[in-house]
């Protein structure tokens, strides 16, 4: 298995200049990572970046606390697509899930959904911030409105993906479904503990490390 097709190589801090988003396609295109993960202001220049390559550009929708309003969220996504982005990655809305408002996490996540037919949606659930049992209730969310993959963590908030984590929400989800292991991947020792765990794909900023074995 090729480690570079499993990865999002990812560059989300909100300094990141042009020549840094530049060299992350470069890296993306050198080392063939099935795509690079990139702040929404940057879709449009990746995709001219990565034409004729088969790296996708995945971008972040309410990203990273996930309290934007679920029209900003429809509409950051419509945005996103409309500039080029191939994936959408979301944040729940966190709060709601702790008040137990089910509805309301899940209309959120349907209506990102339904703006990106035909397009990956994956789904942040920022398990640093959760019980196991808000862990769950977040992937049977997720499943419900029908998502491509469940994802750990944003990167920003308390520690990113752990092992028993991405066994916890692979239980969780039906087959069809995935989990991306996000935050504090910095290693192939990370990377295989992920993918041991069930992770089917891998978002780094230490892609080239990883895939160096470094």
């Amino acid at each position: 298995m090729n480690p570079a097709k499993l990865i999002d190589h990812t560059l989300l801090k909100p300094t990141a200049t042009r020549e840094e988003i530049h060299r992350l396609c470069e890296e993306a295109r050198q080392y063939g990572f099935f795509s690079v993960c990139i702040n929404p202001v940057w879709v449009s220049y990746a995709k001219e970046q990565l034409k004729g390559t088969e790296v996708k550009v995945c971008t972040v929708i309410g990203f990273p606390l996930g309290a934007n309003t679920t029209a900003v969220k429809t509409y950051e996504t419509e945005d996103a697509l409309k500039n080029g982005a191939d994936e959408i990655d979301m944040v729940i809305n966190l709060g709601a899930l702790k008040d137990k408002d089910y509805q309301t996490v899940l209309q959120d996540i349907q209506a990102v959904r339904n703006a990106c037919r035909g397009h990956i949606l994956k789904v942040i659930i920022e398990t640093s911030q959760l019980t196991d049992e808000e862990k769950v209730k977040a992937c049977e969310l997720s499943a419900q409105a029908e998502a491509d993959f469940v994802k750990t963590s944003t990167g920003f908030t308390g520690s990113g993906a752990t092992a028993p984590d991405v066994a916890l929400m692979r239980q969780s989800i039906p087959p069809h479904m995935q989990v991306k292991a996000s935050g504090g991947v910095r290693s192939r020792a990370d990377f295989d503990a992920m993918v041991a765990a069930g992770a089917t794909r891998i978002g780094a900023s230490s892609g080239v490390k990883i895939v160096e074995g470094k």
